[in-house]
């Protein structure tokens, strides 16, 4: 009855207030974290046991995953077709959509992901679109689809359901061409930034405890933080600046005197320019070098499957046939398993041990079931390298010419770290894989061939021996059963190749032929068919590492930091949790009259956060800082303000979420020592307030926000919208701004999602029930 009281009172309030209510439904499980798909009509949710759910805005489940692990963050790919999950062991998975599945594990940290943003580059940023470099990727006018990861004949993946079956697909993320630009930022607790082209190709790293600030106060001063945790990141559209919020200490590196040994939580602004300024050459390097990881995958998992494959052969084969040399022994002979054979051959006689082993330690339902074995094993070797294995190495070595080419532009890509040499050297290396391949093509094949006429043989013999006198003991090809004792009982030449510190011998002849080739081809490396299939793979490895760190290196070198911005104090330990800070960053568009001549299109941003009551002496206070600067030139304090907003005592907030149009939505909680009171949810526009303009005389006077006075909210004016909730609400809050709509969690485990935007049929005399 007292459900059915509430939920008629959700609805009366709905219809008289801005705010629609949707929905309110029940949930049988505590959310922690919850994010609305950018594109989409979806809400991803993590529960505190770390399960991912997905929700339709009608509430209807399409799935539900368990990681397996202890999940930190979570966002959203900009076109809402992958959501990255981070983790406390500092991976980030990127999960598909359309079932959860997995597509890629990265290792991004070696502490907790606290934080993911992955912001696109706006055509609108662009200041001359004749300047755009368009960018065609040529490999698909030449090479069919690029192969995928190979799977063993009769397996499938399945469905994932609750479980993960951590089966990795490998889509290529950046083979279109017309794909934006994109960069994933992740956060971690020893305050690292990281930054991935796509999601996937990690293009540069920052430490803010390493990164020097410049402060200007009387004189410039060189600050650094120490013991530093970050709490949010978010790039703006425009790629050109990075606003991180980040708990630690502030030290003075000139002078230790004026150290701050008091925690705060900072606002930090960094330059990530590049980004903007090289989007052009790093969206062709990334999309090359990430398309060139996903085949070395594919090669990795080839190798290992054929070497898989022809293990299980082997070890059958090897195991059927050890009994012979224990025969031989018991008979008293001194023989060899090779010596019987080829005595066998050559003499049309057989010894007891041979016989006996033949006819009745083999037999022909033995020898059948290792033929069929190998012949499995073959078949699907052949089926791999094909497939897989000879295309994924060739479109590599397609892939490693373009960026060749690209390296040799040097006045654009080697200042983003694209460096000749070693790019030379890896288009080198790919190149003796490339020969590699084909030789253990012709190498298997081989092989093949002889376990072929070598079982058919024996397989006559043994139905003579069983069925007929020794004198009619068949012929056989003399050379190449020989060929096949001498070889493959003595060295396995696929194991050899297969193996990674295995020594390939060549004779001096084709030594020698190899390295005029190699000369003349331009080449350094003459040695190469010493070495086996898989450490040419390695060495390639090795020098695509090599060459890609050197624009992760310089474009990391390049982003600093412009300005630092003190919030306020931190003196308890628990409020350095992340998830006890109550934040958000967005960026909006500048109004036109307010644009720079320089820049047609610039980006403000906007910080909104609870500040912890005794800080700055303030309690039940909300700030708003502006950074209305030039994204051109260099930050200065006094192209920030803000404003302080007293929130009511009687309510508390719960959490807060910036949304479009320069607007603030709160989630109020009415405080009721003796039951539970009721929530309001309010949408605030900034430009209602006034802001004050930030500065900073000293560096004692650190804490510049202490100047602002803090305005009251008053919820009963007509400066923005409140919305009653018949529940006492909890975190988190979910604003979708491209879809309108705000999702808000109940203490009572209820899921209530309102449209935030005013409905155009709307009486407008009508007012809150407030």
């Amino acid at each position: 009855m007292a459900e059915e009281q509430m939920d008629e009172a959700s609805t009366t309030a709905a219809a008289a207030t801005p705010f629609q209510l949707q929905f309110d439904k029940p949930i049988p499980f505590q959310i922690k974290m919850a994010e609305w798909n950018p594109e989409k009509d979806l809400l991803a949710m993590v529960t505190d046991d770390s399960k991912v759910l997905l929700h339709r805005f009608n509430w209807q489940r399409l799935w539900t995953i368990f990681p397996g692990k202890h999940i930190t963050s979570i966002c959203w790919s900009p076109d809402g077709k992958i959501i990255a999950l981070g983790t406390e062991d500092g991976l980030v998975l990127l999960r598909d959509v359309e079932n959860g599945k997995m597509l890629r594990t990265i290792k991004s940290h070696d502490v907790a992901i606290v934080c993911l943003n992955w912001a696109e580059d706006d055509p609108l940023s662009r200041p001359d679109k004749d300047e755009f470099l368009s960018y065609e990727d040529r490999t698909t006018r030449f090479f069919p689809p690029a192969p995928v990861m190979p799977r063993i004949g009769g397996l499938s993946s399945g469905d994932t359901g609750l479980a993960d079956e951590n089966e990795e697909a490998i889509p290529e993320f950046s083979s279109a061409s017309c794909q934006r630009f994109n960069i994933l930022c992740s956060g971690g607790k020893d305050g690292c930034v990281c930054f991935s082209i796509f999601g996937i190709f990690p293009v540069g790293k920052i430490n803010i405890n390493k990164i020097p600030i410049s402060v200007e106060s009387s004189g410039k001063r060189n600050y650094q933080l120490q013991d530093a945790s970050i709490s949010k990141v978010s790039l703006s559209r425009n790629l050109q600046k990075l606003v991180l919020l980040c708990y630690g200490k502030l030290v003075d590196t000139d002078s230790l005197s004026h150290n701050c040994e008091t925690a705060a939580l900072h606002c930090l602004y960094l330059d990530t320019s590049i980004f903007f300024n090289r989007k052009n050459e790093l969206h062709q390097v990334s999309q090359q070098a990430s398309s060139i990881q996903d085949l070395v995958e594919v090669v990795r998992a080839s190798i290992s499957l054929i070497s898989k494959q022809w293990s299980n052969a082997m070890n059958l084969f090897r195991e059927k046939f050890s009994a012979l040399p224990n025969l031989i022994a018991a008979h008293g002979a001194e023989s060899s398993s090779e010596d019987e054979f080829l005595s066998l051959l050559f003499g049309t006689r057989t010894s007891p041990a041979l016989h006996q082993f033949l006819a009745s330690s083999l037999g022909e339902a033995g020898l059948k079931r290792i033929a069929k074995a190998v012949d499995s094993a073959g078949r699907e070797i052949r089926g791999v390298v094909s497939e897989h294995l000879q295309p994924a190495v060739e479109i590599i070595s397609f892939r490693l010419a373009e960026l060749r080419g690209l390296a040799r532009w040097r006045s654009r890509f080697q200042i983003i770290g694209l460096d000749e040499k070693l790019i030379d050297g890896v288009t080198e290396s790919i190149g003796m894989l490339v020969v590699q391949v084909e030789r253990f093509s012709r190498v298997a094949a081989t092989v093949l061939y002889l376990f072929q006429n070598f079982f058919t043989w024996v397989l006559k013999c043994v139905k003579i021996l069983l069925n007929e006198p020794i004198d009619q003991v068949p012929a056989a090809n003399s050379e190449l059963v020989v060929i096949f004792l001498k070889f493959l009982l003595d060295k396995d030449p696929i194991k050899q190749l297969l193996e990674a510190d295995e020594r390939i011998d060549c004779d001096m002849d084709t030594a020698r032929h190899v390295e005029q080739l190699v000369v003349f081809g331009g080449f350094t490396d003459t040695h190469f068919l010493e070495r086996s299939l898989v450490k040419q793979f390695n060495e390639l490895e090795d020098s695509l590492k090599e060459a890609f760190l050197m624009p992760f290196t310089t474009i990391s070198s390049q982003i600093h930091c412009q300005g630092l911005l003190p919030l306020y104090p931190v003196t308890s330990a628990d409020t350095l949790s992340s998830t006890c800070t109550l934040t958000s960053i967005s960026f909006y568009k500048q109004d036109e009259d307010s644009q720079p001549e320089e820049s047609s299109y610039n980006l403000t941003g906007y910080v909104c956060f609870k500040i912890p009551d005794g800080s700055l002496n303030k309690r039940n206070c909300i700030g708003v800082i502006k950074d209305s600067g030039n994204c051109y030139t260099t930050l200065s304090m006094a192209s920030l303000s803000g404003f302080l907003l007293h929130i009511p005592d009687e309510y508390e907030c719960v959490d807060l979420s910036l949304y479009k149009d320069k607007q603030i939505v709160l989630l109020l909680s009415e405080r009721s020592p003796d039951s539970p009171g009721r929530s309001w949810m309010v949408m605030l526009q900034t430009q209602s307030f006034s802001f004050t303009p930030l500065s900073r005389t000293s560096p004692s006077n650190i804490y510049s926000l202490q100047k602002l006075v803090a305005l009251d909210l008053q919820l009963d004016t007509d400066y923005g919208k409140v919305r009653s909730i018949p529940h006492t609400v909890s975190t988190p809050l979910a604003v979708s701004a491209s879809r309108g709509v705000a999702c808000v969690f109940s203490s009572r485990r209820h899921a209530l999602v309102y449209i935030l935007d005013e409905d155009e049929d709307e009486d407008e005399d009508e007012v809150s029930d407030m």
